[in-house]
């Protein structure tokens, strides 16, 4: 596999008042688990199904009902770490973490705080072609969602609906190696692309599918290098924690207010205090929500009705076996077999479906340059100005492989090739049979077009001095060629023609 370079972005720089500030961020990403059962019973995970419909007796901790692991879930748990490079922990436990949560009936949740089952791994994050950060991963636990509040129903009462509760979740930590707002939000983007081509989480930010809590902390340039040197983090200012964040906007936003607002506390002669803060976007302001708690504020203790959970190498062996080809393989093999440049290889794998219609195009036009130009400038064009994804498309991998094939054979021009998309698009057929039924078929008969540029040479005599004094003028009569033989002459013979007979 071809062996793609890159360097380190330079960190976010924020000016103070009195000295310029660095950025440092964590994230804790909450990852729904694709599946349909939950955790700890077999409750449905349906996304919008009526409130409280999906709660089985387990998530409504009636008396007695006793917590059963759902193998599929640590599958899903397991087959991340493997996407992520991580070391996968044979032996984990459950913890109960104990708070008074109005959408939580048990009274604690249960998680993974002190043996997870995923270890460190990381995570290449590309901000564009050659620069790029690769953020570590510090764990990967299983954990229990908790259920909704509702608030906007009655002025004078709450409402609960219990359907998550219960819902697997991998929490996903990160070292506090990203940089910036930027890096923050292409950190997302690139751990949600690794969870939709492994499917193990399905990515959907508006559903509450992915969310964020976005560690951040400034320090002053060099800090942060010593801190690399001994992991000390006293060398770092102290963090806060900004809960819920499911927007890439907002989490650069609000990353960016938080930070000037721990700069202004500190050039101030403050301190800033250790705490879990809530983002409002219609202000763009952070604000407190509760003082950060440590892990004796929950009371943490080994779940007594959850034996350690033990899996056997072989069977993470299996699962490592059936993982698809990621993202980063899939860029380089891009660049490598069809001769991409980075950045189209980069868009065209941002997404597995759209990275599996290039390949079909590409496969039956012979041609993987220019049929990724189409499938890009073109196709994704299209779909995006219309709102539309890859599996909406009305135009088939091989309709647009068909469209490639006849640019490439010379049998169309590529203002033919345009107007044939729009006929495939809005219409459907063969191209092939568009073509030849319509009579759009590229002139390459070098004696009707070496005559359509005698008559306009003849007809246009002051424009042939001025063309032969300054050449530039020359695609003048290029494009009275094209427009009296209706766009059908092959470009490349009318320029080598006008050139001739002009003597240029």
């Amino acid at each position: 596999m071809l062996d793609l370079t890159y360097e380190a972005p330079k960190p976010r720089v924020i000016a103070g008042a009195q000295h310029d500030w660095e950025l440092v961020i964590g994230m804790e990403v909450h990852a729904q688990v694709a599946s349909n059962a939950k955790l700890f019973s077999g409750a449905s995970t349906r996304f919008g199904a009526e409130p409280n419909s999906n709660v089985s007796f387990v998530d409504a901790a009636m008396p007695g009902m006793l917590p059963v692991i759902n193998e599929f879930c640590v599958e899903q748990a397991v087959r991340t770490g493997l996407g992520l490079n991580a070391r996968i922990n044979l032996w984990s436990a459950f913890d109960r973490k104990n708070y008074f949560y109005p959408d939580l009936p048990q009274g604690y949740q249960i998680s993974q705080l002190y043996h997870p089952l995923v270890g460190e791994g990381e995570i290449l994050v590309d901000m564009e072609p050659g620069i790029a950060r690769n953020v570590r991963i510090e764990r990967i636990h299983m954990e229990q969602d908790a259920g909704k509040s509702i608030h906007d129903m009655d002025p004078t009462a709450s409402f609960v609906d219990l359907n998550r509760t219960g819902v697997c979740l991998m929490e996903i930590v990160s070292r506090p190696d990203i940089r910036g707002p930027e890096e923050a939000a292409a950190y997302i983007t690139k751990l949600r692309q690794i969870l939709r081509y492994l499917g193990t989480c399905d990515g959907n930010m508006q559903n509450g599918s992915l969310r964020a809590d976005v560690n951040v902390s400034v320090c002053r340039p060099g800090q942060y290098e010593k801190y690399q040197e001994t992991q000390d983090f006293s060398h770092l200012g102290t963090r806060c924690e900004i809960k819920n964040m499911n927007s890439m906007r907002f989490i650069q936003m609000a990353i960016d207010h938080e930070a000037r607002r721990q700069i202004a506390i500190v050039e101030s002669g403050g301190a800033v205090v250790q705490e879990t803060r809530l983002y409002d976007p219609d202000r763009n302001e952070t604000r407190s929500m509760r003082n950060k708690e440590e892990a004796h504020d929950y009371r943490y203790f080994p779940d007594p009705d959850l034996l350690p959970l033990e899996i056997e190498q072989a069977w993470v062996d299996a699962i490592k076996a059936t993982l698809p080809e990621l993202p980063d393989a899939k860029k380089a093999r891009f660049v490598l077999d069809f001769g991409l440049n980075e950045y189209d290889a980069s868009v065209l794998t941002a997404d597995l479906a759209n990275a599996a219609y290039f390949e079909a195009v590409a496969a039956k036009a012979g041609d993987g340059k220019l049929a990724a130009n189409w499938v890009i400038n073109e196709l994704f064009g299209r779909l995006k100005k219309e709102d539309h994804t890859i599996e909406d498309s009305p135009v088939s991998p091989a309709q647009l492989a068909g469209i490639v094939r006849l640019i490439k054979s010379d049998a169309i021009s590529g203002k033919i090739a345009k107007d044939l998309f729009e006929i495939v698009y809005t219409e459907g057929g063969d191209p092939e049979q568009i073509v030849e039924e319509r009579g759009m078929k590229q002139v390459t008969d070098t004696g009707a077009i070496e005559s359509a540029v005698d008559q306009i040479i003849a007809a246009n005599p002051a424009q042939v001095e001025k063309a032969q004094a300054n050449p530039k003028l020359a695609g003048w009569f290029v494009g009275q060629v094209m427009k009296a033989t209706g766009g059908k002459a092959n470009p490349k013979a009318v320029n080598e023609i006008v050139t001739a007979r002009l003597g240029l």
